[in-house]
């Protein structure tokens, strides 16, 4: 029983620590990319408000780190929409969250319907993810998922 809880408290700190460095790497704008006050391309923004242009890395769950979207190649980004293929990394929570195993589905990612940001209305945001899984996906999911976006 005691191997038992200091494996347990063992995965919930990497679980803690991988969250967090997740957290930290989608906050971070990707280089080259920072938006300007009243540019001319709508952001997206992030679980810890920050505005990017084109990220690299994207978390979904920012509660719990559960679901990122990571390798994102960006083929299209304009005032209207963007669009980039990459990976959906999604934790199976089997047989409970902290015990998971991620798990990697190709995607392809679509950002729309810009909206004025409420943090800064001088900038507009895409407030809509869909997200088109092209092979497998997460069990539960439809092949097209679709989130808003946080203000």
């Amino acid at each position: 029983m005691r191997m038992h809880k200091v494996n347990t408290a063992v995965t919930l700190s990497a679980v803690v620590l991988l969250a967090a460095a997740m957290g930290t790497a989608s906050a971070a704008p990707t280089a080259g990319h920072t938006p300007q006050r009243g540019s001319a391309h709508p952001v997206i923004v992030d679980c810890v408000w920050h505005a990017q242009v084109r990220p690299a890395e994207f978390m979904i769950a920012c509660g719990d780190g559960n679901s990122i979207l990571s390798s994102l190649r960006w083929s299209h980004w304009d005032q209207g929409s963007a669009t980039a293929s990459g990976v959906n990394v999604v934790n199976d929570c089997t047989p409970y969250c902290a015990a998971g195993t991620f798990h990697s589905y190709p995607v392809t990612v679509r950002l729309d319907h810009p909206q004025s940001w409420k943090k800064n209305p001088r900038v507009q945001h895409y407030t809509r993810m869909s997200l088109v899984y092209t092979d497998a996906r997460p069990d539960g999911y439809d092949r097209v998922v679709t989130y808003p976006l946080w203000n």
